[in-house]
């Protein structure tokens, strides 16, 4: 493949709902640009974008492909996203490295959950967009139905540019409404000119005066001229879309066949003329040594920067580290310094990627994408450039996993495979942790979904041949007295030769304070314990905190005080001392009215208004309590909650079921509480169950 300069180059992001067919719409573009030279199907598990054995296998697109198209003597990085919210990581990446969006909406389904959640991210990091309207060879797809619902959501900033033409319930041609002439397909993407149907004058009219009242709102002279009747000429329209796309003032509806290769070629054409070069679009960083903001811009004059924005890990292959250049041009070999890292990596050779084949280049401009290789110790969100000139970007918000599963390897000896396995995984997807959980012994694995865990273990499985299984995780709960307890202990032994004594009386009471494990006073007189032996009556407290009598979990709040008890000249020692203040607190401890804490969650769920009683409903049913509730945009609702967090199991399951999909939820532990009676005797029973298993 050519060098491209940073004018001629757009890089464009698919986004929508999972199967609106943003896939199959790169397989159409590749076609008509003569890279394939026919198109495959996602049932065949043919396309460029789904390479990986698990989006084969599964008929979804899991990882973001990278599918550079050249066209016009431009080249177009498609950024192909999975439409899932499972995968939303990837999407995150690969926006951060777009400078314009198209979101795929089936002509079939219409608007969807997915949908909406593209044109949020899009607002949210300001991403000029078009959408796409996918599916019209199907008798019931409906372009009209979804511009009305486009412009019910996002009012007059919805532009529709095309008008569908059928002849016998076949997808024929479309009418062009800036130029209101109409266009029938020949066949490879090749239209000839023909009457406009009398069907489409009615939505013509309309549609034309959608796209005018878009143009008027743009400037305080083109709404002065619409309200005077003027009419404007082609070129001006074109002039004032191409800017106000590129503002986000104006968003393009487009529309087509993607398996009949239908409304490919306006959709690229338009992706050139509107959509904007980076070099129009502002990206800045920080010099590291000046501290000083540094606008890189895309300006290919400027030294060397990029950011990293991906990373591929193939078990065969090796490591991809896929870069958005933000100024100057990179060449092979260069020497770029990484300051997260504080290290300098030779470049060694650059790659464009097209799904899963690696294209060598000599070079890349500000505003390419491309990918290095075998650069270790690069991560996703790291910054590349000189020595000389260290430049840092601002790090890309990914979305942070709360859902959490234990696991565990089903083979010995495999812990470390798995470990290994785990991390080259977490290089890719940074939306997968793992978390080791000493006290419940257990290791976790945190990511965006169970499905999303669900295919982690498949994938460990296939590609790096070792297995784990998944789990409910352990719930840390905690041990407390909620009254008062006086207690006598005596460790008495005697074998032959010296014995072992120790003697101690203790009382026990709630000290208030749950933060702290526990507060250990002596107020022994008369020597009855003598002072050298107090350290080690501490010491067994600080063992028998670590697994209280009542289910074995870590005793916290408790205050003891020592204050009488007995020795023995030659039979007492440390620890047979530290042996009965251990004694001491398990019999103190169950005395005292024991009972289990466990951990509460404060939680925020965003919803539609629509699903706010159900949502409320189901909180309710896992013990959770309402704080409060906030209206949000968009008719959307933020409930406010506390709930525990042995109820969060399989919470964004039920979340996403509830909701079709378009609810989230956030958390963050708030404080420990104390636990139901009925809670705590199932939980009990259920600890003392498992314990009896791990010691079998």
């Amino acid at each position: 493949m050519k060098v491209y300069t940073t004018e001629k180059i757009r890089n464009v992001v698919l986004l929508g709902h999972g199967g609106a067919g943003k896939t199959s719409l790169v397989e159409a573009m590749a076609y008509l640009s003569g890279i394939t030279s026919k198109m495959g199907k996602v049932e065949d598990g043919n396309t460029i974008s789904d390479f990986d054995k698990q989006e084969i296998k599964k008929g979804f697109s899991i990882h973001t492909s990278l599918i550079p198209i050249e066209w016009e003597d431009c080249k177009i990085n498609i950024l192909d996203t999975p439409g899932s919210n499972d995968f939303i990581g990837e999407a995150e990446e690969a926006i951060s490295a777009a400078d314009a969006a198209i979101i795929v909406v089936s002509g079939k389904n219409g608007i969807e959950v997915g949908t909406k959640k593209a044109w949020d991210m899009c607002e949210k990091y300001k991403l000029p967009r078009m959408f796409f309207v996918t599916e019209m060879d199907v008798d019931d797809a409906s372009y009209r139905e979804v511009v009305e619902g486009l412009s019910d959501l996002y009012g007059k900033k919805i532009a529709p540019f095309h008008l569908p033409m059928r002849e016998n319930g076949a997808f024929t041609g479309y009418v062009n409404v800036l130029q209101q002439r109409a266009k029938k397909w020949n066949g490879y993407g090749t239209v000839s000119k023909c009457d406009i149907p009398d069907y489409s004058n009615e939505y013509l009219e309309k549609y034309r005066e959608l796209l005018i009242e878009a143009v008027a709102e743009t400037s305080e002279e083109y709404m002065e001229r619409y309200f005077d009747g003027d009419e404007f000429s082609d070129d001006e329209i074109r002039q004032a879309l191409r800017v106000n796309v590129s503002e986000c003032s104006i968003v393009p509806v487009l529309m087509g066949s993607n398996l009949e290769a239908k409304g490919m070629y306006t959709l690229m054409v338009d992706i050139v003329k509107y959509l904007p070069s980076p070099d129009k679009r502002e990206c800045s960083g920080i010099n590291a040594k000046t501290n000083e903001v540094y606008p890189a811009n895309y300006d290919f004059s400027k030294p060397k920067s990029a950011y990293v924005f991906k990373t591929m890990v193939d078990p065969f292959v090796g490591k991809y580290s896929f870069i958005k250049v933000n100024s100057g041009v990179i060449k092979t070999d260069d020497a770029l310094f990484n300051h997260h890292k504080d290290v300098e990596e030779k470049a060694g050779k650059l790659y464009v990627l097209r799904g899963s084949k690696a294209e060598e280049v000599s070079e890349l401009h500000a505003g390419d994408i491309g990918a290095l290789s075998k650069l270790n110790k690069v991560a996703t969100t790291d910054s590349l450039s000189t020595k000389a000139n260290p430049i840092v970007y601002i790090r890309t918000t990914i979305s942070t996993p709360y859902t959490y599963m234990r696991y565990k390897v089903t083979k010995k000896g495999e812990e470390d495979k798995a470990s290994q396995a785990l991390s080259k995984i977490m290089q890719e997807d940074l939306t997968i942790k793992t978390e080791n959980d000493p006290l419940n012994h257990q290791t976790l694995i945190y990511g965006i979904s169970e499905q999303q865990l669900e295919l982690i273990v498949e994938r460990l499985k296939d590609n790096y041949k070792v297995e784990i299984e998944l789990k409910k995780p352990r719930i840390a709960y905690k041990e407390t007295i909620l009254g008062n307890s006086d207690v006598e202990y005596k460790h008495k032994k005697q074998s032959g030769g010296h014995g072992q004594y120790g003697h101690v009386k203790m009382r026990f009471e709630p000290l208030g304070d749950t933060s702290k494990d526990y507060e250990f006073e002596q107020v022994v007189v008369g020597g009855s314990v003598p002072k050298n032996y107090f350290p080690a009556v501490d010491k067994g407290l600080a063992e028998g905190v670590l697994a209280g009598p009542l289910a074995a979990y870590p005793v916290v709040g408790v205050k003891i005080t020592l204050y009488d008890g007995s020795f023995h000249p030659v039979d007492s020692s440390e620890n047979a001392f530290k042996i009965a203040s251990k004694g001491a607190f398990k019999k103190g401890v169950m005395e005292a009215r024991p009972v289990l804490l466990e951990p509460i969650a404060s939680m925020k769920v965003v919803v539609d208004n629509d699903y706010t009683g159900d949502v409320m409903g189901d909180l309710n049913k896992r013990r959770g309590r309402v704080m409060g509730m906030n209206a949000l945009d968009n008719e959307k609702t933020e409930v406010e909650a506390e709930i525990p967090y042995a109820e969060l199991y399989g919470y964004g399951t039920t979340l996403r079921s509830m909701t079709a999909g378009s609810g989230e939820y956030s958390y963050e532990f708030l404080r420990y509480e104390q636990t139901p009676h009925d809670v705590q005797e199932k939980e009990v029973e259920s600890r003392a169950k498992q314990l009896e298993g791990e010691e079998e």
